[in-house]
């Protein structure tokens, strides 16, 4: 269903990491924008997370940060998360499933591959 635009925002929080620990926080904020013609509900995430070290984790569940949002058209809907890696730099992609509350049916928005970067390590 064409219509839903996934925007996201990630950044580096250095309170929370400890780069002697090869351990590098991050944050992400998601807003997703639905210009469909019907309100949806997003029901699933699935996450691929890459490292500089080649290491990667798949995430799946249900809905993001505990909730499956409605979103009406024409509205928009922003979280934040966060994530751990052990290298400096590492991306992001993925997928939400949503349900089209017209007729119910479920489809896939891809989310935009992103960056993980600590600051003026990438131009």
């Amino acid at each position: 269903m064409p219509g839903i635009q996934i925007t996201p925002r990630p950044f580096y929080l250095a309170e929370q990491s400890d780069p002697d620990d090869a351990q590098y926080a991050f944050g992400y904020e998601i807003t997703i924008t639905n210009h469909s013609g019907n309100d949806v509900q997003l029901m699933d995430r699935h996450w691929l997370i890459s490292d500089a070290n080649d290491q990667h984790t798949e995430v799946q569940g249900q809905g993001v940060v505990g909730q499956q949002p409605v979103i009406a058209t024409g509205q928009s809907y922003t979280y934040q998360s966060s994530i751990l890696l052990k290298t400096p730099f590492g991306c992001m992609r993925g997928s939400y499933t949503f349900q089209n509350k017209h007729n119910e049916q479920l489809f896939e928005v891809t989310i935009p591959p992103f960056a993980l970067a600590i600051p003026h390590l990438i131009n």
